[in-house]
């Protein structure tokens, strides 16, 4: 749990006006915690990396719609979610929908 505390989800793009972070959600596998982050310039994506997805460290691909009325989906690789774990920052770029992309950054 310790390992995971600072871990921090910024989503970036869109012209939305909210950058308030949302809390863990709490759930846990073993020490592994579900890690949802701050969104900056949001306008209703949600990111988050399970702790069982950081737990077995696989690849991921994670919807990051969320309440918007379009989505876009976000790549892991498996040493990205490894690096997210270990609190290293991680940085990649969503798909392009609704004529627009985010930048997601892990850290």
């Amino acid at each position: 749990m310790a390992l995971l505390a600072g871990v921090v989800i910024t989503v970036t793009g869109c012209g939305g006006t909210s950058s308030s972070p949302t809390s863990p959600t709490g759930a846990s596998t073993g020490s592994a915690q579900d890690v949802s982050g701050v969104i900056s310039a949001n306008h209703g994506h949600v990111a988050t990396v399970t702790a069982a997805q950081i737990v077995t460290a696989n690849a991921v691909s994670l919807d990051i719609q969320g309440s918007a009325t379009h989505s876009h989906t976000v790549t892991l690789t498996a040493d990205q979610v490894h690096s997210i774990g270990a609190r290293q920052q991680v940085a990649v770029t969503s798909t392009t929908e609704a004529g627009h992309q985010h930048t997601v950054t892990f850290n």
